[in-house]
């Protein structure tokens, strides 16, 4: 099933937010139907970096291939602002799409962009980003590649003119809309009732940022079809690591932590080692 068709259908769409492969599998073995990849989670985890705009395209064009090499579940990228013009964006859709992507975020921000939950964010005009999306949306080598156009205008212009600039987007052929940062409940259920269903809505859920967090199946009654938990696997990650540092550091062993550890086995058996040794070794012949 495309991940068009999927968005389609009821239940709400749960894609967890991912930063490489091994994440990736997990979430997939975990049974996500469909995963995020988080520009702010690569640049956390690869540049140990605020998400600022400092990640480049081609850092994220090679994340994505080794994701995709390593999962088939469908991904869903985060594609900022394009890294540039209504050409940048062309070239990031074809990159990404190569390299394996189902579907690409594309935001309304100028550089240098920020996360989209930090404050003093800047919006490129609406005509810009309408022809970014018009751009993106000609760039793609499928219809199956779905574009998901980001408003970030309710911390910025206010949320009539996020309403206003998603509408737009819609019309310039994006095929998901996503307002970024509601601040309330309120605002949520606002989104989908002035949005409608002609188009899926995507729900942005972050912990400790400015929206609410709201089960999916909430999220669901109000109008949305698809919600992403990006960022919270990597908090998880880092609480656990500082965690485990501190307590390597204080002991002088791990000993303490290993009940909240994979042993050297167990991880083998959640990467698959046996399984790629049988595969190596099926292909070996008959040894001399």
């Amino acid at each position: 099933m495309t991940l068009k068709a999927r968005l389609a259908r009821k239940p709400i769409l749960l894609a967890p937010g991912i930063y490489d492969p091994l994440t990736a599998a997990l979430a997939s073995d975990a049974g996500a139907a469909a995963v995020y990849l988080s520009g702010a989670a690569i640049a956390y985890t690869r540049l140990g970096r605020p998400d600022i705009g400092l990640v480049s395209m081609s850092e994220i064009t090679e994340t994505i291939a080794l994701i995709r090499d390593r999962v088939a579940t469908p991904m869903i990228v985060d594609a900022d602002n394009g890294y540039g013009n209504a050409l940048n964006m062309q070239r990031t859709v074809r990159m990404f799409e190569r390299a394996g992507a189902n579907a690409l975020q594309i935001e309304d921000q100028s550089y240098p962009k920020r996360c989209g939950h930090l404050a003093e964010k800047r919006l490129v005009s609406l005509s810009e980003m309408v022809g970014k999306v018009k751009a993106a949306v000609d760039a793609r080598a499928s219809a199956d590649t779905l574009i998901i156009a980001r408003t970030d205008a309710v911390a910025v212009e206010g949320f009539a003119a996020a309403i206003e600039r998603a509408e737009a987007y819609r019309a310039a052929g994006a095929d998901v809309l996503f307002v970024e940062a509601p601040a309330s409940r309120g605002e949520l259920a606002e989104v989908a009732r002035t949005l409608g269903t002609s188009l899926p809505l995507m729900a942005n859920m972050v912990e400790g940022g400015k929206t609410p967090i709201l089960p999916a199946s909430e999220l669901e009654a109000l109008g949305f079809s698809l919600v992403i938990f990006p960022g919270g696997i990597v908090r998880a990650v880092a609480r656990s690591a500082q965690e485990f540092y501190t307590t390597l550091l204080r002991d002088g062993t791990s000993d303490a932590f290993r009940n909240r550890m994979f042993d050297f086995d167990a991880l083998n058996a959640v990467i698959g080692t046996p399984e790629m040794i049988a595969l190596g070794k099926s292909y070996e012949g008959d040894r001399p």
